[in-house]
């Protein structure tokens, strides 16, 4: 099983970043998936999710507006398009699997079947 999050880098404040997540070793329509961000310092906290199947989406209200996720199962492949990114949007990315999920629970870390390694965002100010 591997999830290998990819797009991660340096960017200046209202930029923007398109973060991948590339799925191996499992079915992945049969999860949820979700990005986690910590920045340093701080817990993992949930900033998106993706329903399995239907597209249904959730975001943290501090991205709602300026994340985008969306997924292509042909390609085992989730994104998320990040746009007018500030500096408090720094940390690590970690993209995550969950069997259960919905878009009325906020997902702990607790809750992930599978952890990718992380890519690092840096926005500068």
């Amino acid at each position: 099983v591997q999830l290998q999050a990819s797009g991660g880098g340096l960017v200046q404040t209202g930029g923007s970043l398109k973060l991948s997540c590339a799925a191996s070793g499992f079915t992945v329509d049969l999860y949820a998936i979700c990005w986690f961000r910590q920045a340093p310092g701080k817990g993992r906290e949930v900033v998106s999710c993706i329903s399995k199947s239907d597209d249904i989406t959730s975001y943290s209200e501090s991205v709602k507006g300026r994340f985008t996720i969306f997924r292509d199962n042909a390609k085992k492949t989730v994104y998320l398009q990040m746009s007018s990114l500030k500096p408090e949007d720094t940390a690590v990315y970690y993209c995550a699997a969950a069997a259960w999920w919905s878009p009325t629970m906020t997902l702990t870390p607790n809750g992930v079947d599978y952890w990718g390694k992380g890519t690092l965002v840096t926005v500068s100010s």
